[in-house]
């Protein structure tokens, strides 16, 4: 069974997610801490936990989301994951952080590219990778059929969806894969976004305002 343990991180309150198993091993979701303070929460739950990162696995390469790529594969010398379509966000980081006036250690280039369908493993569990563009190119969201949550990065908010405004986004194409691909899955499948409160898949089908 997988356990996690939510951090929030940054100016722009981006979630970081550490999922770990009965294994210790455990993955990274969007590490975004940008200041010595976050990254040594970060660093010290891992070692009082026992944890071994197996990889960094990033929703999306928005500068708020891959802060602390380059630190945390440094620490802990472990894969970088993420999907091919955010390359470009990922090799003009410092330029897109710097519009936002942000500054950024460069995040590496990853070690591994996944696409819809594929499955990423640690310890004894995986996440299926579902491909969700519109918010970025390569928006992706981590779903656990076992232990029934997904990771929606800023595809899909508590009450909301990602915005669709930045460079690559497409409002169509984000409805439509939300609709299509996370709204297919079961009612009670709790839901982690990338900002803001958890929820689940039916509350959003009942309520949420950009899907009805």
């Amino acid at each position: 069974m997988i356990s996690i343990k939510t951090f929030v991180f940054n100016e722009i309150a981006a979630n970081c997610l550490v999922l770990y198993d009965e294994t210790r091993e455990c993955a990274v979701v969007d590490p975004g801490c940008n200041c010595e303070p976050e990254r040594e929460k970060l660093k010290k739950f891992i070692e009082s936990n026992s944890l071994k990162p197996a990889f960094i696995l990033n929703t999306h390469g928005h500068f708020d989301h891959v802060f602390g790529n380059a630190w945390f594969k440094d620490l802990f010398q472990c894969q970088v994951i993420m999907h091919s379509d955010d390359l470009e966000l990922i090799q003009h980081a410092d330029k897109y952080a710097g519009l936002f006036g942000f500054e950024i250690d460069m995040p590496p280039v990853p070690d591994r590219l996944v696409a819809h369908g594929d499955r990423v493993h640690f310890g004894s569990s995986q996440l299926e990778i579902i491909h969700v563009p519109g918010h970025s190119p390569g928006s992706v969201c981590l779903y656990s059929r076992e232990d029934r949550f997904v990771i929606s990065g800023d595809v899909l908010f508590s009450g909301s969806i990602g915005r669709s405004d930045l460079p690559g986004g497409n409002h169509f194409l984000l409805v439509e894969g939300i609709r299509e691909k996370l709204m297919t899955l079961p009612r009670d499948t709790v839901v982690w976004p990338g900002h803001g409160p958890h929820t689940t898949i039916g509350h959003e089908y009942d309520t949420n305002p950009f899907l009805n």
